[in-house]
């Protein structure tokens, strides 16, 4: 087991650079195998969730190197399961844009329902919605999902709800269906916009990826292609927030799409805290005790969801009342009692959190119940007066490259511990 030691209360200082998007990357892989060929994926993140998916696809017959510099291998000419087996799907949720790729190219698929952070209710009913659209029989048994379909045939598919997932699982099935499909409601995130771009590099048709509507047009056959993902704009308003999160922090973060963090700063801005783009990085400077605001999480332009529970502990040493408002997921507030054990003042009703700002947080033993409530507790520890100890960081190794490196690199003293 290991754990992270953090003695809270230095300013962080320096650069720091962003790792590739994970949630991109996680759907690069499983895009990739559309095609009976190689591709090359650039700027990816060393993390859990893209060691787990390289270990699939291998058992799946596909060929898969990766070096430290970040770049993925792919030849799945050698591609000949479409049946995924149990074990490392329930590792993560993203292993469900398996099933679009292999339906696609193999016209069938089975594997166990998937896993992931526990942050509440994550049905894929718009998934099998869209899969039933596209001319798929869907059985559901015992935990498995298993799709069949002789020849797929381009819809007109409506979501219920904003789905990433849903979006770009259902625009990888249809990249060879026969005809053209149309995709409406549909998520605009930075990294649904990534995968299109992949997926038309490898010689598919998509268009209006960032609008409400997608439309694709299906094509025969898919090639290979080399790619590169785009910086991780969570990964990138983490640091944002680490740097804003003592007074005296000036950190430039390196490697980024400054559009992608307009909602981050304008709350950052707002507490108070400046923020200055230049290019492809940000600087982001603090002087003086944050002041408190109200955030409600919303689909992307809005403010992200991956990013509420970061931001709590730096509202739970703001001056005045702050509220946030989940509108994304149910679960998300279980690292608020691991906050309670360090002082905070948090009361949690339904969706909706009330944090009353208090001096400092205080040092204490807690334990990341998910992936963003891991990187919460260490800006926590960051802050707090005395020690803080941080278990449970497979949460944090799934989505974030060398944290407590990169953190350390700007004066954090923080480390890696054996226990």
């Amino acid at each position: 087991m290991e754990k992270l030691l953090i003695k809270g209360g230095k300013p962080l200082k320096g650069r720091v650079a962003v790792s590739g998007a994970k949630n991109a990357t996680v759907a690069l892989i499983p895009a990739a195998l559309l095609a009976n060929d190689t591709c090359v994926l650039e700027n990816l993140p060393q993390i859990r969730d893209v060691s787990v998916l390289k270990e699939i696809v291998e058992k799946m017959g596909a060929k898969v190197q990766m070096n430290e510099r970040g770049t993925m291998e792919i030849v799945s000419s050698g591609l000949c399961n479409s049946h995924i087996s149990n074990g490392k799907v329930k590792e993560l949720r993203a292993s469900y844009y398996l099933l679009g790729a292999l339906l696609a190219r193999f016209g069938e698929v089975s594997m166990a329902y998937p896993g992931g952070c526990d942050i509440g209710l994550r049905p894929i009913d718009q998934h099998i919605k869209g899969f039933k659209a596209l001319g798929a029989e869907v059985e559901i048994e015992h935990g498995i999902i298993s799709l069949k379909a002789k020849k797929l045939a381009g819809a007109h598919i409506f979501l219920d709800v904003v789905s990433v997932g849903a979006t770009i699982n259902l625009m990888i099935a249809a990249t060879m269906a026969e005809g053209t499909t149309v995709l409406e409601n549909v998520a605009k995130e930075p990294h649904v916009v990534d995968v299109a771009n992949f997926l038309n590099s490898m010689g598919a048709e998509v268009k209006g990826a960032g609008t409400d509507v997608i439309k694709i047009r299906g094509v025969e056959r898919m090639h290979g292609s080399t790619y590169m993902a785009i910086p991780d704009q969570i990964e990138a308003g983490t640091y944002m927030i680490a740097a804003a999160a003592i007074p005296g922090g000036d950190v430039v973060i390196e490697s980024v799409i400054p559009k992608h963090l307009d909602s981050i700063a304008a709350k950052l801005i707002e507490m108070g805290v400046e923020v200055q783009f230049n290019g492809d990085s940000v600087r982001v400077r603090n002087h003086r005790r944050p002041k408190s605001v109200d955030i409600k999480t919303l689909p992307y332009p809005g403010f992200p969801t991956d990013l509420q529970q970061p931001i709590t502990p730096l509202l739970a040493q703001a001056e005045g009342t702050s509220m946030i408002t989940e509108s994304i997921w149910e679960g998300r507030f279980r690292h608020v009692d691991e906050l309670k054990r360090m002082g905070a003042d948090i009361k949690v009703e339904g969706r909706v959190a009330v944090i009353e700002g208090i001096e400092s947080l205080s040092g204490a033993r807690v334990s990341a119940t998910d992936l963003r409530a891991g990187a919460a507790l260490v800006i926590a520890g960051l802050m707090a007066k005395g020690e803080t100890e941080v278990c449970n960081l497979f949460h944090i190794d799934r989505g974030y490259e060398n944290l407590e490196g990169k953190l350390a690199s700007l004066g954090a003293e923080i480390k890696r511990i054996n226990y």
